[in-house]
């Protein structure tokens, strides 16, 4: 199978420039230099902010391919763009519940959490930028390597719906107890600092411990997620920008669900059954390829289906202990 893109390496140049640029500016403009808690209105107008630049990013695309290579192509590859980004956008919500979960674990401040998932972002993309060029020769060389991606999701996906409900034990976690056993760590925190000097010996903050865990998440979620996108397209560039738009955007919306987490308490079993979708799609890719956009109808009616039942039975009881 020959992975061929769409773009010239001028738009891969152009892209990942764009992204650093937009790191930079977070970062160092808009409140990254100082702490501060991020408000729901915040984080409502950058969530709003990345999912229009991704739309906008998937019209470039259709105008650019559409002008270099016809219209039924264009909105092939447009539909594969909304499609990896949706799936890629789902998934990483499953993310978001482990950032809640390590946030309450190490009672980190709100106002420490915005400068962690800055790095975690960061630490992310060269990850998953990694795993892209990975899963991309993979795929080349080996076409078989799809029947094992599929097969991999089909069983995260079930083992996901199985144990949906349970909880992590924090606390006995082999990799938090080799830290904790190897690293001089503060019991208590350093406004946004990792690492603090005292009497000349360098220690580390718990927001070190949080941060490393949060990257730890990231490769587990990335090694679901990559085999996710290549069911949908094996064009780089598209597995590339569709997985870097549902990564920037995700910062903003943990901010926006945190508060909000136990009303969504059925989407993972929605993302489950995304995983399981999508596992399948690829097992039977040479056998029948399902169409692009009935794929994004499928992963868009399965998520909103589990948030609004979620919303439902919430309010049910709600209701009930009034």
């Amino acid at each position: 199978m020959e992975l061929s893109s769409i773009v010239s390496p001028i738009f891969w140049v152009g892209f990942i420039a764009f992204v650093l640029a937009m790191l930079a500016l977070d970062l160092f403009v808009l409140g990254g230099k100082h702490a501060h808690k991020v408000s729901s209105r915040e984080a409502l107008g950058w969530t709003g902010f990345w999912v229009t630049l991704s739309l906008s990013f998937a019209g470039l695309l259709w105008w650019y391919v559409d002008g270099q290579l016809g219209r039924e192509v264009a909105n092939a590859k447009a539909l594969e763009f909304l499609t990896g980004y949706l799936i890629e956008l789902s998934l990483s919500v499953d993310n978001i519940f482990v950032f809640i979960m390590l946030f309450t674990f190490f009672a980190v401040p709100p106002e420490y959490q915005r400068r962690v998932l800055i790095y975690g972002v960061l630490g992310a993309i060269v990850m998953r930028a990694a795993m892209i060029i990975g899963g991309a020769w993979l795929v080349q060389q080996f076409h078989w390597i799809l029947y094992l991606f599929g097969a991999f999701l089909v069983i995260t996906g079930i083992k996901m719906l199985i144990f949906a409900e349970a909880q992590p034990d924090l606390a006995n976690n082999p990799m938090l107890k080799w830290l904790r056993g190897h690293l001089r760590i503060t019991h208590e925190y350093h406004g946004e600092r990792f690492t603090v000097m005292k009497d000349g010996v360098r220690w580390f903050t718990p927001l070190f411990l949080v941060l490393v865990m949060i990257e730890i998440s990231d490769v587990i979620f990335a090694v679901d997620s990559i085999p996710a996108i290549f069911a949908i397209t094996t064009d780089p560039f598209i597995v590339f920008t569709s997985n870097i738009f549902a990564i920037m955007g995700l910062r903003s919306l943990y901010f926006l669900l945190a508060d909000l987490n136990g009303r969504f308490h059925l989407l993972k079993y929605g993302l489950a059954m995304v995983l399981v979708f999508v596992g399948v799609k690829m097992l039977i890719v040479d056998f029948y390829k399902i169409p692009i956009g009935l794929s994004l109808g499928v992963v868009g009616l399965i998520i909103a289906t589990f948030m609004f039942a979620s919303l439902w039975v919430t309010r049910n009881k709600e209701k009930q202990t009034a």
